[in-house]
């Protein structure tokens, strides 16, 4: 019986990792300490803004990332997926809340709509990159393109949402609320894409003076 290719078993898990990441109840996770990181993680999340919320929201997957750059780019994606879709449900719910304002209800509802297309992009990025792993040269540089900018979009997005909230007379819980869990996917959201582009920078093929 053949064994399956270390590649689709990476994904799989990762994806598993993913859906368990979204799951309201989370009760029946034990509370195991977390694994430290290895060094190859925390290197690698030197070239982020970000380095220790890089090596914090990594070190669990060391095991599946091993020293691969793109199963690192990979996890980070998929983390930043994560986290991007519970914060969109978290905040669709407080536009039910009773006392909302309707200031704040049109900055929460616009922060929804904005959070969405943030987990589209993600979702359009984990799998692009994934395809770019079985393609070279000019397809390797298009797929990783397609992620570059996604991913960059996926970020302007949501500090979009941040942005809604701007001004004075939008402080209190709500925007405090919005602020602390937003800010906190813009910045994992930013070190994918700094890993993105470390993987994209190293593979891409060279040149050769008087080439095409």
């Amino acid at each position: 019986m053949a064994k399956p290719k270390p590649s689709l078993v990476f994904f799989f898990f990762f994806f598993l990792l993913l859906s368990l990441a979204t799951t309201p109840s989370q009760s029946f996770v034990p509370n195991r300490p977390k694994p430290a990181p290895t060094s190859f993680i925390v290197s690698s999340c030197r070239a982020t803004r970000y380095p220790a919320l890089c090596v914090h929201c990594l070190a669990a997957y060391g095991r599946a990332i091993q020293r691969s750059d793109h199963h690192l780019a990979q996890a980070a994606l998929i983390v930043s997926l994560a986290r991007a879709r519970s914060t969109a449900s978290f905040i669709s719910r407080l536009s039910q809340a009773r006392r909302i304002k309707l200031r704040e209800l049109r900055a929460v509802r616009d922060c929804v709509e904005n959070l969405g297309d943030s987990v589209d992009r993600l979702t359009d990025s984990v799998r692009e990159l994934g395809r770019s792993g079985r393609d070279a040269g000019q397809n390797f540089a298009w797929h990783m393109s397609n992620v570059e900018t996604w991913v960059s979009a996926a970020l302007t997005d949501e500090n979009t949402c941040v942005d809604g909230f701007a001004g004075r007379v939008m402080d209190g819980g709500v925007k405090a609320a919005v602020r602390r869990r937003v800010v906190d996917v813009a910045q994992v959201t930013s070190n994918a894409l700094a890993l993105v582009n470390r993987f994209a920078s190293g593979h891409r093929p060279v040149t050769v003076a008087g080439e095409p």
